[in-house]
């Protein structure tokens, strides 16, 4: 598996998202899929302190860090292991029933992130994290409050590095500034929703075409790139209506059909195509989701998958 450069560490190039893990995945397969994962040379764990409330009625948030918890029992100098803070649901019922469970995010104020950190590390079993984001960027509180508050677990050895997530480019302008200004560490992950298609339309949680050339300008931030086979629309799925809305533009048809092209030279899927193409940027780090061991068989083929310069070409053009 390639590697990048995030601060002073070298991580895998894929990052496994453990979201489900501890609820829809269960303990056995989890260990089964996070073996594997670090057979091939994975090492880039990213998990929340949220997941996974919405998967059913006894769900809470803090199931997957529990599991990988147990899981990491012997293995945790083998990882770089992540986790969020800002997303975790005020009033689970409410959140429930409402359209957005946005209005239930707790936030990241500074009580919000010291009571975060250690109630992800009493989870997660171990002493620090290597990388925490803020998961929603927070509009309300202070921004000088949060990064102050962040700067302060790094100093406490409780966090190695910070990032940011779901955030708008001009925000994350402003918070080098002020972390500059101040002294504060300084966020070098940015971690949004990104594929091989383009989105309609910019949004928060997207990283579009500003972030992307943001992002060339600071060759130091790394892009943590999920939902990048965007739930299987590669594949022909449109049953996720607002995932494949969001993508459904002028380009689309044209994009997804020379991935079809490339796919059925090279004898893989699509969504590993995409996969081996978002490999191809040093900056970007994609995050794979399996639910089950299966959705894990067909990820796993994309980890060295290499791309010939004339299908590169194809695809950028």
């Amino acid at each position: 598996m390639k590697r990048v450069q995030l601060g002073e560490h070298t991580v895998s190039q894929v990052s496994l998202g453990c979201m489900l893990m501890g609820t829809l995945t269960d303990q056995p397969t989890s260990a089964r899929i996070l073996d594997a994962y670090l057979d091939a040379g994975g090492d880039f764990l990213d998990t929340a302190d949220c997941y996974a409330w919405w998967t059913g009625p006894q769900a809470r948030g803090g199931e997957s860090e529990a599991a990988l918890g147990e899981l990491l029992k012997g293995k945790r100098d083998k990882v770089f292991l992540a986790t969020k803070v800002s997303a975790a649901i005020t009033d689970l019922d409410a959140a429930r029933k409402a359209p957005s469970a946005e209005p239930y995010y707790e936030g990241a104020s500074a009580e919000v992130i010291r009571r975060g950190i250690d109630g992800s590390l009493k989870r997660l079993q171990t002493d620090h994290v290597d990388l925490y984001y803020i998961h929603v960027d927070d509009m309300t509180t202070p921004l000088e409050e949060t990064l102050q508050t962040l700067d302060e677990i790094v100093r406490a050895g409780k966090v190695r590095y910070i990032g940011w997530s779901n955030v708008w480019t001009w925000r994350l302008e402003q918070m080098r500034a002020l972390c500059r200004e101040n002294g504060w560490t300084v966020p070098i992950v940015v971690q949004q929703q990104y594929s091989y298609l383009k989105p309609r339309t910019g949004a928060r949680n997207v990283a579009g075409p500003e972030m992307i050339e943001w992002l060339r300008h600071n060759p130091d931030v790394t892009l943590a790139a999920y939902s990048p086979i965007l739930s299987g629309v590669y594949e022909g799925r449109t049953d996720k209506e607002g995932m494949y809305k969001q993508y459904d533009g002028p380009e689309t048809e044209t994009r997804l059909a020379t991935v079809a092209k490339i796919a059925q030279e090279l004898g893989v899927t699509r969504s590993q195509v995409v996969l081996a193409w978002l490999q191809q940027q040093s900056q970007v780090v994609p995050i794979i989701g399996p639910r089950t061991w299966e959705h894990y068989e067909a990820y796993a083929p994309a980890f060295d998958l290499e791309l010939a310069p004339e299908h590169l070409a194809l695809l950028d053009q």
